[in-house]
C-alpha cells in the first residue's frame, strides 16, 4: 500500500467554488473525480492506493447533490479510517447573502431550489452539511477570493514538492461589526486595546505605535505570541494542513491591522515548518 498518496475530498456549499478548485487542483497535478457515489468511494481509494502506482493526487468532489449518498458518508469515512485509507476534507464555504448573489448572477438554480427560494435552499444545505464542516481538515471561506486568491491559496496548501510547508498559516484581521470569518481556526479580540479611531491625520507607523506603545498592548502582544508559537508544532504534528488566525477589533481598520502584522512579522521567520500570509479582510 502507498500510503504517500495524497488524497483530498472536496466539498462545501454550492455556489462556494468547489467545481473552481477541483480544476485548480487538477492543474497542479491531481486526478480529478467530481460527485462519485459515496458508496464507491472505498473502492476508489483502494484501487488508486493499491493499485495504481502512476497516480499519486487524488481529488474527490463531493457535494449536496449527493444527498442520498450523504448520510451514508460518515459510516465511509470512518471505515476507511479503520483500514488505513488516510484523507483529507477541504470544506469551501461563503457567507449565505454572496451565495445568492452568485446564483442569481449566473442565473442557475440551487440544487436543492426547485420548488423553493435560492435563500431557503441554501439555509437547507447549509445545515445538511455541518457535520461533514466538523469534519474538515481545512476550511476555505471565499466570500471575498477573487479566482487569484483562491488559486494562490490552493496552491500553497497542496501542491506537493520538497519546498512544500507542513503547514500554511493565515493571518486575518476584521472588524467584528462586519461579522468573523467563518474559516477562522482561532479568533482574538483587541477591542480593548488603545483605539486611535478618533485621532486624526496619524500615519501608519504613528497608528501603530499608539496601538502598540502601552503596557497592556505589550503585555498581550508577549503573551499572544508565546501561546501562537506553542501552538503551531503541535498543530504540525497533529497534521493541521491550514490554520487561519482571527484578529479583530470593533471596524478592521486600526487596531485588528496592527495587531495582525506584528503577529505576521514574529511568526515570518527563516527554516519555518510552515507557510505564512496576512490578509485584511476590512
Amino acid at each position: 500500500m502507498r500510503m504517500n498518496m495524497r488524497f483530498v475530498i472536496v466539498t462545501g456549499m454550492s455556489g462556494a467554488g468547489k467545481s473552481s478548485v477541483l480544476k485548480m487542483l487538477e492543474d497542479i497535478g491531481y486526478f480529478c473525480v467530481d460527485n462519485l457515489p459515496v458508496k464507491l468511494i472505498p473502492k476508489l481509494t483502494k484501487m488508486f492506493i493499491c493499485e495504481t502506482d502512476s497516480i499519486e493526487k487524488l481529488a474527490l468532489g463531493i457535494d449536496i447533490r449527493n444527498l442520498e449518498g450523504l448520510s451514508h458518508l460518515d459510516k465511509t469515512l470512518n471505515e476507511m479510517r479503520e483500514n488505513g485509507y488516510p484523507y483529507e476534507i477541504l470544506f469551501l464555504d461563503a457567507d449565505s447573502n454572496v451565495l445568492v448573489k452568485r446564483y442569481k448572477e449566473t442565473r442557475r438554480n440551487h440544487p436543492l431550489s426547485k420548488n423553493i427560494q435560492i435563500p431557503e435552499g441554501i439555509k437547507m444545505e447549509r445545515k445538511i452539511l455541518e457535520p461533514l464542516r466538523e469534519k474538515a481538515s481545512c476550511i476555505i471561506d471565499t466570500t471575498n477570493m477573487k479566482p487569484k486568491d483562491l488559486k494562490e491559496e490552493i496552491g500553497k496548501i497542496y501542491s506537493i514538492g520538497e519546498n512544500n510547508p507542513k503547514l500554511t498559516i493565515s493571518v486575518v484581521s476584521f472588524g467584528f461589526k462586519h461579522g468573523i470569518p467563518s474559516d477562522c481556526d482561532l479568533v482574538f479580540d483587541v477591542r480593548f486595546l488603545p483605539n486611535p479611531y478618533y485621532i486624526e491625520d496619524l500615519r501608519p507607523k504613528e497608528v501603530r505605535d499608539y496601538v502598540m506603545n502601552s503596557k497592556i498592548s505589550e503585555e498581550f502582544y508577549a503573551k499572544l505570541t508565546d501561546m501562537i508559537q506553542f501552538l503551531v508544532p503541535q498543530y504540525i504534528e497533529e497534521g493541521k494542513q491550514h490554520l487561519v488566525i482571527g484578529i479583530g477589533c470593533t471596524g478592521g481598520h486600526h487596531r485588528s491591522v496592527t495587531v495582525a502584522g506584528e503577529l505576521y512579522a514574529a511568526l515570518d521567520v527563516e527554516d519555518a515548518q510552515y507557510g505564512i500570509k496576512i490578509s485584511h479582510r476590512d
